[in-house]
């Protein structure tokens, strides 16, 4: 696993470990089951606080690329099927709401185009 951090890049050290990780996971560089270093390896290895690279896994497993189990460590997760999950939960998730707050169809799907047209232009 190749992992950079720039210390000087407006994007913070977590979450430039984070899509870096996130990256290569769903490119298959690191396949499903591979093991991560450790939280104080992977600190160590980047010159970096602890809590750094704890919060890009905490992140990581949120985003379910990740899983952790406890004395077996940290591994890649099948991303596929967990991020087409996630996805799919919070686009629920999104039109229940708008829904509920009465906004038209119309307008919520300019609002999802909107942020995902922003989303990806940054990525």
């Amino acid at each position: 696993m190749q992992l950079s951090v720039d210390p000087d890049a407006a994007t913070p050290p977590y979450e430039q470990i984070r899509s870096q990780i996130a990256g290569q996971a769903r490119s298959g560089e690191l396949p499903t089951g591979l093991k991560l270093p450790t939280v104080r390896a992977l600190a160590e290895q980047l010159g970096l606080a602890a809590n750094t690279v704890a919060r890009a896994y905490r992140e990581l497993e949120a985003e379910g690329v990740v899983e952790t189990h406890g004395r077996r460590g940290t591994l890649i997760a099948a991303t596929g099927d967990t991020a087409h999950r996630l996805t799919a939960a919070a686009a629920t998730e999104y039109a229940e709401r708008a829904r509920r707050l009465g906004v038209p169809r119309a307008d919520a799907e300019a609002a999802v185009a909107t942020a995902l047209r922003m989303a990806y232009e940054v990525s």
